[in-house]
């Protein structure tokens, strides 16, 4: 199976960057491709504490009488602000690797397509990578290393 490593550099955008979060989170449970497109971000601080990363795997809030009692003894977990998960002077970048095999050859090109015309990929600087291209490996073991 091929993988496809696709690149966003949001800068300090944070607003953007959880924008494409929720955009792939959305493609993810439409398209069925949970375990097929896994993502990750890359915050580098420059200088300050490093924030609180994004959650990878779409967290769903408990449904049934467990939420309940949280709600009714006062322990609501709210998601925090964007503008609060990183400083102004962080780099954000978002990894995505698509693992499609060979025979999904168009459903690998409508979504490289895809990213090209919506809009918080649209407006970021985009690196596709390729295995056969180089710093194919190098970027593999820094997504493997990410949280």
């Amino acid at each position: 199976m091929a993988h496809i490593y696709l690149t966003f550099d949001f800068g300090s955008d944070e607003e953007k960057a959880q924008q494409a979060r929720h955009k792939l989170e959305s493609w993810k449970q439409a398209f069925r491709l949970d375990k097929k497109m896994l993502y990750k971000f890359d915050r580098k601080e420059d200088g300050a504490a490093p924030a609180a990363p994004a959650p990878v795997a779409g967290a769903k809030e408990k449904s049934g009488k467990n939420a309940e009692g949280k709600r009714a003894k006062g322990q609501v977990k709210t998601d925090p602000e964007p503008a609060k998960l990183a400083s102004s002077s962080a780099g954000i970048q978002l990894i995505l690797r698509l693992a499609l095999s060979n025979h999904e050859k168009l459903t690998e090109q409508r979504l490289l397509q895809r990213f090209s015309n919506e809009e918080p990929f649209k407006v970021v600087r985009a690196k596709t990578i390729r295995e056969t291209e180089a710093g194919y490996t190098d970027l593999d073991s820094h997504f493997q290393e990410l949280v």
